[in-house]
């Protein structure tokens, strides 16, 4: 396992920043830039996946960085309602379309993992929560938040996408 110092270092952050470019390069199409009410919707969507995986990882506990994790995993599903409405606009492709939604499913299954793996942490030490179980411990000068397996993690999160 190896501790997680940044919500950088989650693969599910990594992956919900890249769909939040792609719809924002897909927001630029010249049609899809002019209808601002959904341009605006999805969005704010696809970046409410990002930042409620990074507001949760300050959230203090488990539980509530969970709660955090399902705002994100009920965005990356609207993204994907509002990728219906883009296209039956004509504003994207098809092929656009399901780039974008695998991108959000990816998101979501991450999102999924890492729930299923807070929640199973939480049952292996009788359902208490402490920063002493280690989930939320501070180390010299570095703050780290969880230890997870290294599948759910990037040492080296991209810069871009």
């Amino acid at each position: 396992m190896t501790k997680v110092r940044r919500f950088e270092d989650l693969i599910c952050w990594q992956k919900a920043r890249v769909l939040a470019n792609t719809v924002h390069a897909l927001t630029c199409h010249a049609a899809f830039s002019k209808d601002f009410r959904l341009r605006d919707q999805i969005l704010d969507a696809s970046g409410s996946v990002m930042h409620n995986i990074a507001e949760g990882c300050d959230s203090g506990t488990d539980p509530e960085f969970i709660r955090f994790l399902k705002m994100a995993r009920r965005s990356a599903s609207e993204v994907q309602s509002e990728l219906y409405l883009s296209l039956d606009r004509k504003y994207i492709t098809e092929t656009e379309r399901r780039q974008a939604y695998d991108q959000a499913d990816e998101a979501k299954r991450l999102i999924n993992g890492l729930i299923a793996y807070l929640r199973k942490s939480n049952q292996n030490s009788a359902g208490k929560i402490s920063e002493e179980q280690g989930d939320y411990l501070v180390e010299e000068d570095e703050e780290s938040f969880s230890d997870l397996p290294d599948h759910m993690i990037e040492d080296n999160p991209p810069d871009n996408h």
